[in-house]
């Protein structure tokens, strides 16, 4: 061989040799590129992913902020209407009780109190407690309520039955003035038998609770038709 050919194979081999590493560094340069698509795709995905979550969590704190804030409100509101009918019905208990305090004075209608009670209690002997300032009118109830007593007894079952009537040394609280704090009463009175043991609560107080408190619905009826 001589020296051209061996130039020319020599050229050959490095032609060849040059080639393979053109074709090694393409292959390397496009799996450089495919890696680092991937790369750059699955770091697009992860953010994407962070920032749905971190936009999801965001909704559903805004949604959950409404939601109190909803709830708050409606509560407020709710709290605010009742109230309000609490303040108007005690405005009509504060009309009812004024009205009432003409009433408390009327011998006709402590008369029946007393008799009321006493035929609860169906004893022989009761005391009668009043205001300090009812003491001389509800004197002069004590013979007529046992009259009426006994005459309703009779009545009802034939036999004939008394009850002896007193005055108690105790006294209801007096009438409630506008302005002072403390126990009143607005009239009526109190029975009690067996030296204290047995007691009717005959009060306007007492009465007037238990009408408004039977009467709330209707009186609600009324005055908030549409709640």
């Amino acid at each position: 061989m001589d020296s051209k050919e061996a130039q020319s194979q020599i050229a050959q081999m490095i032609s060849f040799i040059a080639s393979e590493a053109q074709d090694r560094a393409n292959e390397i340069q496009k799996k450089g590129e495919e890696e680092f698509s991937i790369e750059v795709h699955r770091l697009i995905t992860e953010q994407k992913e962070k920032v749905r979550q971190t936009y999801e969590k965001k909704v559903k704190q805004i949604e959950t902020q409404y939601a109190i804030a909803k709830s708050m409100a409606i509560n407020k509101q709710r709290l605010e209407k009742i109230k309000a009918r609490q303040e108007v019905m005690h405005q009509v208990e504060g009309d009812v009780m004024a009205k009432l305090d003409s009433v408390s004075s009327s011998k006709e209608f402590v008369t029946k109190l007393i008799v009321q009670g006493l035929l609860m209690l169906l004893e022989s002997q009761v005391v009668v407690r009043c205001r300090q300032s009812d003491v001389s009118m509800v004197k002069e109830c004590l013979q007529g309520a046992q009259d009426e007593y006994a005459k309703l007894i009779e009545a009802e079952t034939g036999a004939a039955k008394t009850c002896s009537l007193d005055i108690d040394t105790q006294f209801l609280p007096p009438a409630p003035v506008a302005g002072k704090d403390g126990p009143s009463c607005l009239g009526g009175v109190v029975l009690a038998c067996q030296g204290g043991k047995i007691t009717i609560d005959n009060t306007i107080d007492v009465r007037l609770r238990l009408v408004m408190e039977q009467a709330k619905p209707a009186i609600r009826g009324l005055l908030f038709p549409a709640a």
